[in-house]
């Protein structure tokens, strides 16, 4: 390899005379030329944008791809400027091994068909998910990548550039100060045997030093200026990545509004299959904690969700002629809490009547169907159907 000692030696005489001219700025032992406060407040305006665009930038990152070994993958195809390979979401896999499964449970059995209704939407969420992630990472994470990769190592090195000229102007009134003091102290204590020689040398280094004064204030200035040019574009970076933040939270909302139709629909065909449930609460009525209802989440956040269907009267014959719900006792242990989501009007005397957000106390008791529990509320007993309440722990 063919080394230039010269520059090699010239670029570590320049640091270490760097690395002299910071120490003793830093002491306070030699002057430092300070930059307007405009250029100031532009740097740190700069700065601000560059640290927190990074920071949303990894998050983003983050949030569109919690995997660290997949984010690394990413970077190398990128870096290599290759075409990143098309992953299966999470979401289409599950769907994948739901239909897998009913082929091998059979797809006529209610469990098998059921499986593959709810794959095929897994597989719809998993490819709403797949747009989302493009549509973002085109519109959002593009551009901010391009900032900090283009515009800013653009603006970064200048700043150094400047930063170098501002020491090599430092170093110029420094020479020019020490020529000064040098040239006032001969006329001050001449020499009569070498006085013309004498002051004529020192007239020429403080002419020369002025000189080197002027044309390093004058690259200072300009580049000052390239500076200030750079840093005042930041405000139209704000405005661009403000659109491309509209694009992203647009992206999103068209994202889970999609995953919400989604789900509506699931849900639709479900209740077209008319399958009844066991009730979890039945099973295990002292350690479930699971809500038979539906989620205090999903009534909250969705405003226009209408109360569930009447679930219908048993029709279980045993229940229907031996279960009296005045002599119904409650369980020695299994009694539970359970808010009520909607209110709910007695269709007979054996039911109880509900207000929503009120809490009552429920149970079970052997021969009853399971879309009912036997509610209580001081005095008052009566059923009540599960679908109404939120199981408390």
């Amino acid at each position: 390899m063919d080394f230039n000692v010269k520059k090699l030696a010239s670029d570590a005489g320049v640091f270490f005379t760097r690395a002299v001219q910071y120490t003793e700025e830093k002491l306070g032992q030699a002057e430092k030329t300070e930059l307007d406060a405009h250029l100031e407040n532009l740097i740190a305006r700069g700065d601000c944008t560059k640290n927190w665009t990074e920071k949303i930038f990894r998050q983003t990152e983050v949030l569109l791809q919690p995997n660290p070994s997949a984010r690394i993958e990413e970077f190398f195809y990128e870096k290599l400027d290759r075409k990143i390979p098309s992953r299966t979401t999470n979401a289409e896999l599950l769907g994948q091994y739901m239909q897998d499964a009913a082929k091998e449970f059979g797809p006529g059995t209610p469990y098998g068909c059921t499986l593959i209704t709810v794959g095929e939407f897994q597989r719809r969420l998993g490819g709403a998910e797949r747009e989302f992630l493009q549509m973002s990472a085109i519109n959002f994470l593009t551009p901010l990548r391009n900032f900090l990769e283009g515009d800013w190592k653009t603006i970064s090195k200048e700043r150094r550039l400047l930063e170098n000229r501002r020491l090599d102007l430092d170093v110029c009134k420094a020479r020019l100060k020490k020529a000064k003091l040098a040239e006032a102290k001969a006329a001050a204590a001449p020499d009569f045997q070498e006085t013309r020689p004498r002051n004529y040398v020192l007239s020429a280094s403080a002419s020369a030093a002025e000189h080197e004064l002027r044309v390093a204030q004058t690259e200072f200035d300009r580049q000052a200026e390239v500076t200030r040019l750079l840093l005042e574009g930041i405000s139209s970076t704000h405005v661009n990545h403000l659109r491309c933040l509209h694009e992203f939270v647009e992206a999103q909302a068209a994202y889970y509004a999609q995953c919400h139709k989604h789900m509506q629909d699931l849900q639709k065909e479900l209740s077209r299959c008319g399958l009844q449930f066991p009730n979890a609460f039945a099973v295990n009525a002292s350690t479930s904690g699971v809500s038979a209802g539906p989620s205090p989440l999903s009534t909250a956040t969705l405003p226009e969700v209408s109360p569930p269907s009447r679930p219908p009267n048993p029709s279980n014959a045993l229940e229907s002629s031996t279960l009296k719900i005045e002599e119904v006792k409650p369980p020695a242990t299994g009694t539970r809490k359970a808010k009520v989501l909607y209110d709910y009007d007695a269709a007979d005397t054996s039911e109880l009547s509900l207000l929503a957000d009120e809490l009552i106390t429920v149970y079970t008791v052997p021969g009853m169907d399971p879309d009912w529990l036997v509610g209580e509320r001081g005095n008052q007993k009566g059923k009540v159907p599960v679908t109404y309440l939120e199981l408390l722990s």
